[in-house]
């Protein structure tokens, strides 16, 4: 008794009763008042940072492409042409990578103009028409730049590069014009063939010239949506019942996913003993290997057959053990498991609290996008002289790349054929300076917010599950709105420390990432020793942050009930289940299985029926209710079993909130209280009953059975 005795003196004392505690208290005041106000002048900063995006920013820069002298594809003047057409785009080709040209904004040395759509066809000045008129040559295709005379003549035109010489079949990519591969025509500039388009051109079509693709994914979802949301609808429903018949079936549901496992690990160790038997037979032994590291060639070697048999029957003893030695927090687990499934049934509200916490993701997300958009495109657009044809007579001194204005008069050079082109976007200024400190802000700013509207979620239904086992009589004395309450008392006392548990797990996130980057970075460079350090560093900072997620869980439990800070909150929590311990693994380990096979349920079922509709398998209900005709039908089916996935995860993240949540209030309940007429016990009679204790009866009782 004395080492019990000292083993819970380690992990603090034992909650003592208070007569004034009837479920989350509601006089209490604010917590963690220095991280609110960091999280608050954080957020004002995040607000300014978008401000100066949005001020210096300029997202048509990434949806609308520009022509050659700056001006904008698809919108303004050019409304009705969205796409650019390079007059030459075999210079791109020749004179620079392609892939480096799209990382600057597609531009090259050659004329680019804003056109309706792309040319189909392929089409080159004849000989005769070079003595003829741009009117006459181009009259139909409206491929020239602004401004040229119709009575200029083309040989003049082709000169100064006012008019293209040729034009190639093409599609749009990027609201660009780009020729269409494995085309075999000459020139007289250029000889096209697979050597030379298709190691440039063709590479950068078949990475993103979609425009069919995407044709087609539109009009699948044009006409699946519905049905879509059906299969959605019925996810729903299935989430929903799982939970509400665990009160009906959670034991049976429990054992049989016990034994299930029982099953698969006895199929294991029987797999494994026959192929031992087999190639011990054969005499393959790892000594014929040796040391390789092609992994597979150790399946041909029973000493492999023989490990893996060994680490099974471990398992296999260890769970049998558990199960009867531990029979006893097992029913307690499955008790808890039908109480929070009452908990719901009490509180259907609880349910879809989580798409609160979607829209509230989506909040942070779309501004971080937005922001992130807006400070990419906050380079200033530059202007230069160019000159197409660098051997024109006359042109030897002309001011090549110097700066120029558009929009100003013609140069006083007597070069006639220089111009003032587009040629990228500035990197200097105050904006364009501080880009990469603006772009860390605001990976901060979205780790911490979405990792505090995360937290809120938790917070805000501990304390309204919270409310229902502090009940004493059920449902008679569960709060009239015990969501509502708990999400304005959680809002109103308790936002910094929820900013100061999301921003110790932003921290250990970002430390992730960098380690993710570095390893990247330096992922050609190293020697074993330092990948093994680096990955053992990788393994440290996740189990780091699982650790944390943990703690944070149980802290904003704590919180949401006494009200009390992050510190003490984590501490109280962490002690708890310290003295707990072996419960703790219990019901967590039963929680996991029976949510993943609920989950199983759920996405596997809606992945089936939607694998059977949309391939044609079941037919539709009707002449309104037809099969959709689908290009691709494996694209609503994957949307289907990621939507499915999604639902059932929001909806059991709120029951595994509520059985975490009505499992430290049980905890808090033995502690507390020894039923006795001043101190009953809070919990359902079902765990009365499995401990072995049971509240004394009031003295009016007492009477009335005398």
């Amino acid at each position: 008794m004395g080492g019990k005795q000292d083993d819970n003196e380690a992990y603090g004392k034992a909650a003592k009763y208070d007569p004034s505690f009837r479920g989350p208290i509601k006089n209490r005041g604010c917590t963690d008042i220095v991280c609110c106000v960091l999280f608050l002048l954080f957020i004002v900063g995040y607000i300014v940072v978008g401000l100066v995006a949005w001020v210096y920013g300029d997202p048509r820069q990434v949806l609308y492409p520009r022509n050659s002298t700056g001006a904008y594809c698809g919108m303004g003047v050019n409304k009705d042409k969205p796409y650019v057409l390079y007059f030459n785009i075999l210079r791109c080709v020749v004179a620079t990578n392609i892939i480096s040209l799209a990382q600057n904004g597609l531009q090259c040395p050659t004329p680019q103009v804003c056109v309706s759509s792309c040319p189909q066809d392929l089409w080159t000045v004849e000989g005769f028409q070079l003595s003829q008129t741009v009117g006459e040559v181009y009259k139909d295709r409206n491929v020239c730049q602004p401004g040229v005379d119709p009575n200029m003549g083309v040989m003049e035109s082709l000169q100064k590069e006012l008019c293209p010489g040729f034009l190639l079949p093409s599609a749009p990519a990027l609201g660009r014009c780009f020729p269409y591969p494995n085309i075999n025509v000459t020139l007289p500039e250029f000889s096209i063939d697979n050597s030379t388009v298709s190691k440039g051109i063709s590479g950068l079509l078949d990475s993103i010239n979609s425009r069919d693709i995407s044709v087609k994914i539109f009009e699948d979802f044009a006409q699946s949506w519905h049905w879509i949301l059906v299969a959605l609808g019925v996810a729903l429903v299935l989430s929903l019942l799982f939970i509400l018949l665990l009160r009906l079936v959670a034991a049976p549901l429990v054992l049989l996913l016990i034994l299930g496992v029982l099953a698969v690990l006895a199929y294991g160790i029987y797999h494994c003993y026959q192929q031992y038997r087999v190639l011990r037979d054969q005499g393959a032994s790892i000594s014929q290997v040796g040391f390789t590291t092609n992994l597979s060639a150790y399946q041909s070697v029973q000493e492999t057959w023989l490990a893996a048999l060994i680490v099974l029957a471990i398992l296999e003893g260890v769970l049998l053990l558990m199960l009867i030695f531990l029979r006893q927090r097992i029913r307690i687990a499955i008790a808890l498991l039908k109480e929070a499934s009452r908990a719901v049934g009490q509180m259907m509200s609880t349910m879809f609290y989580p798409l609160v916490t979607f829209v509230l993701l989506v909040i942070c997300i779309g501004y971080w996008a937005v922001t992130a958009l807006y400070l990419a495109t906050s380079g200033q657009p530059q202007y230069v002289y160019w000159l197409y044809n660098t051997s024109t007579p006359g042109c030897e001194d002309a001011p090549v790349n110097k700066s120029c204005d558009p929009l100003a008069t013609p140069n006083n050079s007597s070069c006639e054929e220089l111009t003032c082109v587009f040629q990228g976007y500035s990197s200097t200024g105050l904006a364009q300076r501080s880009l990469f400190n603006l772009q860390i802000y605001g990976v901060l700013g979205l780790f911490w917010t979405v990792n505090w509207v995360l937290a809120l979620g938790q917070c805000v239904l501990a304390g309204a599950f919270a409310s229902f086992y502090w009940a004493f009589h059920k449902p008679r004395d569960i709060p009239t709105f015990p969501l509502c309450s708990a999400f304005i008392r959680t809002l109103r006392y308790h936002t910094g420390s929820l900013a100061f548990g999301a921003l110790i797990l932003t921290l250990v996130q970002i430390a992730r990432i960098i380690l993710e980057y570095i390893d990247h970075k330096l992922r050609g460079a190293q020697n074993p020793v330092a990948r093994c350090i680096l990955c053992c560093f990788k393994c440290c900072l996740w189990c780091l942050e699982k650790f944390i997620k943990f703690l944070n869980r149980n802290a904003y439990i704590m919180i949401a009930i006494y009200g009390k800070n992050f510190c003490v909150s984590a501490k109280n929590a962490f002690m708890l289940l310290m003295r707990n311990i072996i419960r703790v693994v219990v019901l967590d380990k039963v929680t996991d299985l029976l949510l993943f096979f609920g989950k199983l349920l759920v996405v596997g079922g809606v992945g089936v029926l939607s694998f059977f509709f949309f391939s044609g398998r079941i037919k539709g209900l009707g002449k309104d209710f037809e099969n959709p005709n689908l290009n691709y039908y494996w694209l609503p089916i994957m949307t289907s079993i990621l939507g499915a996935y999604v639902i059932a995860s929001g909806f059991f993240s709120v029951f595994g909130m509520c059985v975490d949540t009505l499992f430290l209030c049980f905890l808090e309940d033995l502690e507390r209280n020894d039923g006795s007429q001043e101190r009953p016990y809070y919990m359902p009679k079902a765990l009365l009953k499995i401990l072995g204790k049971k509240n004394e009866a009031p003295a009016g009782d007492k009477k009335r059975k005398k």
